[in-house]
């Protein structure tokens, strides 16, 4: 404990998060619905680290937990509406993500390497191919009306994506901080050698993939009763994996925090160059890979190695 007080991530994700707390003070609405968004990307984002940064598994399929949470919870309230809260929908939604996650985990974590992700990938695509094909349910291609949402005040929606944001990342940052991320740490270098330790290693990664999973579909479901409608294009499409992936490598692997940040990051600068049409795309993507090619350690590697004397 003592040792995660005094590091410089812990600081960093302290000065942020008190940042986050008087923005709605200055910030317009607006600013207010672009950073909710963020936050719920945030998320996503850590929890995606949890798995690669740290077990060393290349989830390509971090859409898969996310659509499976968000369509269950949007499927739950369109359809049994007005049946069911939004809050039991939204635990719905995190529970399919992490019966998902264990169905998905089990025969994937028995193949290594690129494997792994091929098979994440592919479930991604089943993922969509299933929304298609029962549009009765799903809302298919045009997308899912959900009928009730959090709040219709920006800044409630704020607060509440918010508060999940930190209190998401607490818990991820103190578990990649304990003994329980510290055996997933090894088997991600060398799983061998952490198995000849004796660490159970195929379990520690399944509870990494279900920890994912959780905050990964809790955060989908959170974000469809934000949204008021669920699409492929917001939850499931590969396109929506990939940013996940970038701001998890953008902000520093293996930090948990430095995902949240990326995040934002992402969110706000494809927002601010809105203006530029399609060469906003290519000026983030760019700046991206800049900084994954000279930074491999991110924003925050950029941060410590300034911050160190």
């Amino acid at each position: 404990m003592r040792a995660t007080m005094t590091s410089r991530l812990f600081w960093i994700g302290v000065a942020t998060l008190v940042v986050g707390l008087f923005l709605p003070m200055v910030a317009s609405g607006y600013v207010l619905g672009l950073l909710t968004v963020a936050y719920y990307t945030a998320v996503f984002a850590m929890s995606w680290d949890l798995l690669f940064g740290f077990a060393g598994e290349v989830n390509f399929g971090p859409t898969f937990l996310i659509g499976l949470g968000a369509y269950t919870a949007g499927i739950l309230d369109a359809r049994l509406s007005p049946g069911i809260s939004i809050w039991l929908c939204v635990l719905a939604g995190a529970a399919a993500a992490v019966i998902g996650g264990v169905v998905l985990a089990l025969p994937a974590l028995r193949v290594r390497g690129p494997y792994f992700g091929l098979t994440t990938l592919v479930a991604v695509l089943l993922l969509q191919n299933f929304v298609v094909v029962f549009a009765e349910w799903t809302g298919g291609e045009i997308g899912l009306t959900v009928p009730d949402v959090m709040s219709i005040d920006e800044s409630v929606n704020y607060w509440i994506a918010f508060a999940f944001m930190a209190i998401s990342g607490a818990i991820l940052f103190g578990l990649s901080r304990s003994a329980i991320g510290l055996i997933l740490q090894a088997s991600g270098q060398d799983a061998v050698q952490a198995g000849a330790l004796g660490f159970n290693v195929a379990r520690h990664k399944l509870a990494a993939f279900i920890v994912s999973a959780f905050f990964s579909g809790l955060a989908g479901a959170l974000m469809v009763f934000y949204m008021g409608t669920a699409s492929v294009g917001t939850f499931v499409d590969i396109s929506v994996g990939v940013q996940v992936i970038i701001a998890a490598v953008l902000g520093g692997r293996r930090t948990v925090l430095g995902a949240a940040i990326g995040a934002i990051f992402l969110i706000g600068m494809g927002e601010l160059l809105r203006p530029l049409g399609e060469l906003a795309t290519l000026i983030v993507s760019i700046i991206a890979l800049l900084v994954i090619l000279f930074f491999p350690d991110g924003f925050l590697g950029m941060l410590r190695g300034r911050l160190r004397p």
